[in-house]
């Protein structure tokens, strides 16, 4: 009994905890802000459409007990826009937990399709931004002996023809992880990352794919992965939170995919979009 009272104190550790989620305004972003608040976190939540950050963050409000999210809405491809989200978590909080960095998009085209100025969006939000951002949080996170998730893509594990910047992106964010899990681990502090596979929200929609090509990529999935159907938002926040929180405080440096399986396939089934 004991055991168990532990544990569960451990999954409810994110109680209390000052949480910062990037790309909170739709799909794993908001997900994840709902749970962390229904879990009591302290939230400060970024995103760039204003309008539905306020949405979320009235949801979270109202299943957390009435904990008002502070929101710092803004591009974070924009240094100044970095620059003054964490003083603002800083001067309302006084401290920083959590790091959930989620803001990413999608965006189609191949070696022949595409061009630099989609490469460079990209990686400027995909990369640049999660590197830049994790950078000024840090010796916060140092001194609260906090977590780091970030939300890669089982794209950087495995190709995907026809989103090759994206893909890209994703690999290098897996080493990004890595990399810092192992600069940071003698400060206590833990840098993992979720890589979700194909999850039913509006990515494709965003970059472009109209409803049919959509509901091919989803019907995709019955080949694709082993457990024969996409990913649901709520699956990947679930994992973001159990990484973030102490029921993981032995885990660090871990790409966690959840994905239905598709890592582990053999490829004689190939996602395409």
């Amino acid at each position: 009994m004991w055991g168990l009272a532990r544990y569960l104190a451990r999954v409810s550790s994110l109680k209390g905890k000052v949480t910062l989620i990037t790309g909170a305004s739709s799909g794993i972003g908001a997900g994840t802000s709902v749970l962390f608040a229904k879990l009591g976190a302290v939230l400060a939540l970024n995103g760039r459409d204003v309008e539905n950050l306020q949405k979320v963050a009235k949801e979270c409000k109202e299943c957390g007990g009435g904990a008002e999210p502070l929101l710092v809405p803004g591009d974070l491809t924009d240094e100044d826009t970095v620059k003054r989200i964490v003083p603002e978590v800083m001067a309302r909080f006084g401290r920083l937990d959590v790091l959930v960095n989620n803001a990413g998009i999608l965006a189609m085209g191949g070696i022949e399709t595409s061009d630099l100025a989609t490469y460079d969006r990209v990686m400027n939000i995909n990369v640049r931004s999660v590197y830049h951002l994790t950078q000024v949080c840090v010796p916060h996170l140092i001194k609260t002996k906090g977590s780091i998730v970030n939300v890669s893509s089982i794209t950087g594990m495995r190709p995907v023809p026809g989103i090759l910047a994206y893909c890209m992106s994703k690999s290098v964010i897996d080493q990004f992880t890595r990399c810092v899990a192992l600069e940071l681990a003698s400060k206590q502090v833990r840098v993992n990352s979720v890589s979700p596979g194909v999850v039913a929200t509006n990515v494709f929609k965003r970059a472009g794919m109209d409803e049919k090509a959509n509901a091919k990529v989803l019907e995709q999935c019955k080949l694709t992965n082993a457990l024969g159907r996409p990913g649901e938002v709520d699956e990947v926040a679930n994992s973001i939170a159990f990484l973030a929180s102490d029921t993981a405080s032995f885990i660090t440096a871990v790409n966690l995919p959840i994905d239905g399986g598709h890592h582990a396939m053999i490829p004689k089934e190939t996602l395409t979009v």
